[in-house]
């Protein structure tokens, strides 16, 4: 079953070569923007935003979550020149990959749920929303991912008969779960944009929040939304047809990688100034910026 639910490169090279090509090709891709791109974010947000908020620790793991998913892109294609053969080697491979893109997963949500509570509930969310908290639900999905990725591999190599329901929870509790939040805390806040109890809350920032989730959830139905829409027909369906199964495999995995491009959009909702932030990088003669968390902090003064 493990060989069925990781489908390793050769059986693609040797029966579909010229899809094999055009996927390495979109992979390449996919690394060198998503890299450059990610790498520039994690400067901005560590080193040229002063203030630490919940949604800038957030965002600074998403970061390191999208880099770590690139740089296995290429890792993939030297494993199949060198090590195609490995089992234990594939299994460390798939194993950093899926850990990183269900953080990602968990990531997204926790800055959509984040804007919600800057936004809706500003006073009840007040306690909650504080660097050490967001500290402490960082560590708990990097172990929680983790575990439970460790866990579904384990079993897919030592029990293949009674891990198809333990592919199923994994989808739940790190997929479709994280899914169904994000649809009700972005239907919430559109909701909550005319009712006048939010007034204090202004309408730019409103829309930016809106703005924001309606992205992840795009990005949800793009990169991740294929892949686990075939795990669960997999496991539903162990007959589907080889060629059907290893075709849809590969070109879903690889939109999930592109998730690592799409996520710098998430950034531009994160702070105020993160695009003339990231302007100002290549243009050292104009005086630099620093990014602000523009739900993450209160603003009293007749300016904001």
């Amino acid at each position: 079953l493990f060989s069925k639910f990781i489908h390793p490169d050769k059986e693609l090279y040797t029966e579909f070569y010229n899809l094999w090509i055009s996927l390495m090709v979109v992979n390449a891709v996919i690394f060198l923007v998503g890299v450059v791109l990610n790498s520039l974010a994690l400067y901005v947000f560590c080193f040229r935003t002063k203030t630490k908020t919940t949604s800038v620790i957030y965002t600074i793991n998403l970061i390191v979550t999208d880099l770590l998913v690139g740089f296995s892109l290429p890792v993939r294609i030297i494993m199949f020149y060198s090590a195609g053969d490995c089992l234990n080697c594939s299994l460390v491979h798939i194993f950093g990959y899926f850990v990183n893109m269900y953080c990602s997963i968990l990531f997204l949500t926790c800055i959509c749920v984040d804007r919600y509570l800057a936004i809706v509930q500003v006073e009840a969310s007040r306690k909650w929303r504080n660097p050490t908290c967001a500290k402490g639900i960082c560590v708990f999905i990097w172990i929680f991912a983790t575990v439970v990725t460790f866990s579904i591999l384990t079993m897919a190599i030592q029990f293949a008969e009674c891990c198809l329901a333990k592919i199923l929870v994994l989808m739940v509790c790190e997929y479709f779960f994280p899914l169904i939040i994000i649809i009700f805390f972005t239907t919430r806040i559109m909701c909550a944009l005319s009712k006048p109890s939010l007034m204090h809350q202004s309408r730019e920032r409103r829309m930016r929040a809106v703005q924001l989730l309606i992205t992840v959830l795009i990005i949800f139905m793009i990169c991740f939304t294929p892949f686990h829409v075939r795990q669960v027909a997999i496991s539903i369906n162990p007959d589907m047809p080889h060629d059907v199964s290893l075709l849809v495999y590969h070109v879903t995995v690889t939109l999930s990688s592109l998730n690592s491009c799409m996520d710098p959009i998430v950034y531009c909702f994160v702070t105020n100034n993160f695009q003339s932030t990231m302007k100002n990088i290549f243009r050292k003669t104009e005086p630099e910026q620093t990014s602000v968390d523009i739900l993450g902090m209160n603003k009293n003064s007749k300016g904001s």
